[in-house]
């Protein structure tokens, strides 16, 4: 009886490394456009500032992805974009308007005052990121990660303000549900803004969140209080 056997080279056992300088990338979509939505909370705000509900932030970009040559599983990607928070405060205003005085947030809890309220700043910004895609032939389907940074440029604030009501919570005489109150002035908030960023997810849907490194108020103006924004992001294209 004979028997017969075969012997693998070490060339054959060993699995060879994929070369990612090849890969196909013609049908390839990676978060050219995103749009965020997310909580918004300040960093070092007072006790004596009274903040309420789903304080927010919408984000929209449109990024340039530029896969490195030698592995497209990683990204540089830039491009502009724009911010806006809303931050809610509970029977409080925020005087925007006047100059003589630091910027104040005044408790109304005992007196006439809207029941809602906010104060809303928009940015311009550029976001620049580095990516990681795990399979970068098809990103829409596959793990993703990003850090990055973006610079803003404010453009607009101002407060907001519906249904004057008294003390008790009822409408005061002579103003309906519909009365709308609004300021605008940027003086008191800085006209620029850094950012940290990172992302987490799969395909089109991942989380993120943002830090910014300066005060939103100019110093000296009022506190020194610094937005952080945990949200989602919807991407693709």
């Amino acid at each position: 009886m004979f028997f017969l056997s075969a012997q693998e080279t070490p060339s054959s056992s060993k699995s060879k490394k994929k070369d990612w300088s090849k890969v196909r990338l013609t049908n390839r979509a990676n978060d050219h456009f995103m749009i965020q939505y997310g909580m918004t909370t300040w960093a070092g705000k007072p006790d004596s500032i009274n903040t309420r509900g789903w304080s927010n932030s919408v984000n929209a970009f449109i990024m340039i992805d530029m896969p490195f040559k030698t592995d497209p599983r990683f990204s540089i990607a830039a491009g502009p974009g724009i911010g806006v928070d809303n931050m809610f405060f509970e029977k409080t205003t925020v005087t925007i308007t006047n100059h003589l005085n630091p910027l104040q947030f005044k408790n109304l809890a005992d007196t006439n005052h809207f029941n809602k309220y906010k104060l809303v700043n928009a940015f311009a910004d550029l976001q620049l990121e580095l990516r990681f895609v795990l399979n970068p032939e098809n990103s829409n389907k596959s793990f993703k990660v990003a850090i990055g940074a973006k610079a803003g440029i404010q453009m607009s604030a101002h407060t907001k303000g519906k249904e004057w009501k008294d003390k008790n919570g009822h409408l005061v005489v002579g103003f309906d549900d519909k009365f709308i109150q609004k300021n605008k002035d940027k003086y008191f908030f800085n006209g620029n803004r850094l950012l940290g960023t990172f992302r987490i997810g799969y395909g089109f849907l991942t989380a993120f969140a943002t830090y910014q490194f300066g005060s939103l108020i100019k110093e000296g103006l009022g506190p020194q209080v610094k937005p952080y924004v945990i949200g989602l992001t919807l991407s693709g294209l």
